[in-house]
């Protein structure tokens, strides 16, 4: 790293709030991508050829290399430098995108989706662990994870909108093209203004068998909730999966205990504090997940509402999520114990989604959807800002990205999870609310009355399951995490070495 772009450890850097915007934007692209391709997929579907066997590889292809790579991606930040990462992972992103937008058949469609979880995966440690390393004081990280926690928790719902409108408006293929500028913007910016801590690199040697473990491991583990959503959860192909990845990912572990340069320090996860946030985030994912997809559902097959209404139906609840996030999670942030914003934060979501449990076909938007967003977003918000924090605060530098990409494989795996798991729910209930009531429905409007009150009932029985992991998560974030209010001194934190230095914020216990 040369000296325009390195500054000395301990030193705050003047133009941290400036590299805020640029990192805020790179990872806004990043969220609102994993949605605005399902806005398009239909579209692109046909246009392409793509059979509906295959329409699944749109998504699974971005899953499985974005959420097999990402402590990869992380151990790369820390080795290369995460400045460099960063860059490389938006040139990449932009161009993987310009080959989605050009794609002319289903390869290059799939293969334009896996170059974006790779580099995907380079770019989302690296923005993390950026910030970790560049905000030390704990107001200013308290404010700086606001902004960044409003973005990863309501990017997907933005997504939405601009999906719905580029879709409806244009053509699919600018939910692709849309990327280049974002990335463009970002890396000019990342260029010429981050200056990232020097010494902050771990120069060890890679840990080759932890890579192999750990990609094939997530892989499996992802392609085996992708397979149980659509072959279901007997499949031998997704028993095998699941088999596969226990195995793997336990032999991972095992190899990480005994390697002296380990691709993930298992100090990283067996922290309490740590271990709690990534714990608790998975949970809480794997319900708005599933919240995204059945409510998207309900809007426009239900409600028959348009992409961009439908787009427009979710902004109150990105108005929570940045309320909860800048304004209630900053403001409390150094003033109470983390788990005290994280555990009623995720109950506050769940009683949104409760209200979602009384979904009917006539339901009323201003009176039911409007404040159980509301809610959502706020709960959500209000939790995700000081876990996003805690999941890097502490961390010796030269652990910095690996523990980032610890809070975005939580996220990726809990997303997988919840899709399958609560999409399995739902198909169930439907099922079984039609062979209860199709018999007794003589005419063609009464078999569709039926058909939609059938895939409600499915729905309101998968977000009852969703209420239940919230709760859980807020019993986690309220039990393992125990840290204290943070410490307003910034304090120097070494690993085995000089170089490792990193201004972190004191936590009381």
């Amino acid at each position: 790293m040369s000296e325009t772009t390195a500054k000395a450890p301990g030193v705050a850097d003047p133009g941290r709030w400036k590299a805020l915007v640029f990192i805020a934007l790179a990872q806004l692209m990043v969220v609102l991508d994993a949605t605005i391709v399902n806005i398009a997929l239909p579209s692109a579907q046909q246009d392409l050829g793509i059979s509906d066997g295959n329409r699944q590889w749109v998504v699974t292809a971005y899953a499985l290399a974005f959420g097999g790579l990402l402590l990869f991606g992380g151990r790369i930040a820390d080795l290369w430098g995460r400045k460099r990462t960063f860059v490389l992972g938006l040139a990449g992103f932009a161009a993987a995108s310009a080959l989605g937008g050009a794609a002319t058949n289903q390869a290059m469609m799939f293969g334009s989706r896996a170059l974006q979880g790779v580099f995907g995966a380079l770019l989302a440690p690296a923005a993390l662990s950026l910030l970790a390393v560049m905000f030390t004081d704990a107001r200013e990280r308290a404010k700086a994870f606001g902004i960044y926690g409003a973005i990863a928790g309501g990017g997907g719902a933005v997504g939405l909108i601009l999906g719905g409108f580029l879709t409806e408006y244009l053509d699919w293929r600018w939910t692709f093209f849309v990327n280049i500028p974002f990335a463009v913007i970002a890396a000019a910016g990342a260029y010429f203004v981050i200056r990232e801590p020097a010494g902050g690199r771990n120069r060890s040697p890679l840990d080759i068998p932890g890579v192999i473990l750990s990609t094939l491991g997530l892989v499996a583990l992802v392609y085996g909730f992708t397979r149980a959503e659509s072959d279901g959860w007997s499949d031998t192909t997704t028993v095998g999966m699941f088999v596969a990845s226990a195995v793997l990912l336990l032999a991972f572990v095992v190899v990480e205990a005994k390697v002296r340069t380990p691709l993930l320090p298992l100090r990283v996860v067996t922290e309490r504090n740590r271990g709690g946030v990534y714990l608790s985030l998975g949970l809480a994912i794997i319900a708005m997940f599933g919240l995204f997809l059945f409510l998207t559902y309900y809007l426009q097959i239900v409600k028959g509402y348009s992409p961009v209404k439908t787009g427009f139906a979710f902004l109150p609840m990105i108005a929570g999520m940045i309320t909860g996030s800048t304004q209630i999670g900053t403001r409390l942030m150094t003033r109470v114990a983390p788990r005290l914003l994280m555990g009623p934060g995720f109950l506050v979501a769940a009683l949104g989604m409760l209200l979602l449990t009384r979904l009917e076909i006539d339901s009323s938007y201003p009176a039911l959807l409007l404040p159980a967003m509301l809610l959502l977003g706020l709960g959500m918000g209000t939790a995700f800002m000081p876990a996003m924090s805690l999941s890097t605060q502490g961390v010796q530098a030269r652990d910095a990205g690996v523990a980032s990409a610890m809070v975005n494989t939580s996220q990726q795996v809990g997303g997988a999870i919840g899709t399958a798991l609560l999409n399995t729910v739902a198909a169930s209930a439907t099922a079984s609310y039609i062979e209860d009531h199709i018999a007794s429905a003589a005419s063609r409007s009464q078999r569709q009355l039926v058909e939609l009150e059938a895939m409600v009932e499915g729905y309101t029985s998968a977000i009852w399951f969703a209420v239940g992991i919230l709760v859980v998560a807020a019993a986690i974030a309220l039990t393992l995490v125990n840290a204290g209010r943070p410490n307003m001194t910034a304090v120097t934190g070494s690993g085995e070495g000089a170089e490792e230095e990193v201004r972190v914020p004191v936590v009381a216990h």
